[in-house]
């Protein structure tokens, strides 16, 4: 009886250790966030209604297409992660998985996503799927070697799942739906330039450059951020203008907006990692602020 309960240990734990790879190799925290913003372009797009299995199979075509993107982003990047501390322990760096199973996952994964995208939305989101996985992997990934650009490519990628959950439901590019688009574009500079500067060290040692300046030497880092913040806080009268939501998601998300910017402005006055962390956490909470605004307040 002991022999057999160590043998079922055994694998329970095997078991557990694989979803827990599964997890790191597709991001699945980062995942869940951009896949949430497509239900949102979806839900609050013109004379479209709550249909459970119509958002989720957004969510799994998108899931499924965001992770593909993020294995082929790891097996890519596995040597590199090995130098930093945060990511060493991934599967592939570690040794855990091999490049063969995380490329026939992501694979596996990009067909499903597309074709669910394809046959239960319409050709034109599976196609803009589709190049959001060609830019993050092929674009925004080995750019991260080459200088600070790639955080402006990368929030291409970042941005689009909204837009592709409006064309999943308009099959359009109508302005109201690129208003989503910027909103969440504009977005990821401060919040991955915080993460970035907490991460320098970590980066640096990986070659990596996120910074839009070589060294944690001055406060232009923070007055980026400043400046997107402030671009953002500006942008975000557009679903109200495009038709999309009341006044009132101007009102509530205008509110977050400032909060965001007063983080980005204290950033600049004192910069050390204590208040790139406070800017970092605020973006955090900025996004779903504005997602929840866009679905309360839908016209």
């Amino acid at each position: 009886m002991s022999t057999n309960n160590h043998i079922s240990n055994s694998i329970l734990k095997s078991v557990a250790q694989k979803l827990a790879d599964y997890k790191m190799l597709v991001k699945l925290n980062l995942s869940l966030m951009v896949v949430s913003s497509s239900v949102v372009g979806y839900l609050v797009a013109p004379n479209v209604s709550f249909n459970l299995l119509q958002v989720c199979l957004l969510f799994i075509g998108g899931l499924c297409v965001t992770a593909a993107a993020n294995a082929c982003n790891e097996v890519i990047e596995q040597h590199t992660d090995k130098l930093m501390k945060r990511t060493a322990n991934r599967p592939l760096p570690s040794g855990r998985m091999s490049n063969s199973e995380a490329v026939g996952f992501a694979v596996v994964a990009l067909v499903l996503g597309l074709a669910i995208m394809w046959t239960q939305f319409n050709l034109l989101s599976a196609f803009i799927s589709l190049a959001s996985f060609v830019i993050y992997v092929l674009a925004y990934t080995p750019l991260k070697k080459v200088g600070p650009i790639n955080v402006f490519v990368g929030a291409i990628p970042g941005a689009l799942p909204a837009l592709i959950g409006w064309v999943a439901a308009t099959n359009n590019l109508g302005i109201a739906g690129w208003s989503l688009f910027i909103i969440q574009f504009l977005w990821q500079f401060p919040h991955f330039w915080a993460i970035a500067w907490v991460a320098h060290e970590d980066y640096s040692k990986a070659g990596l450059k996120m910074l839009p300046q070589p060294e944690k030497d001055s406060n232009y880092t923070a007055i980026q951020c400043l400046h997107y913040t402030f671009a953002l806080l500006l942008c975000s009268i557009m679903p109200y203008m495009t038709g999309l939501t009341t006044i009132w998601s101007v009102v509530l998300i205008g509110a977050g907006g400032l909060w965001f910017l007063f983080k980005a402005y204290k950033f600049t006055k004192d910069i050390s990692d204590q208040t790139a962390r406070q800017l970092m956490f605020a973006s955090f909470i900025y996004l779903p602020l504005v997602y929840i605004a866009f679905l309360i307040f839908k016209v």
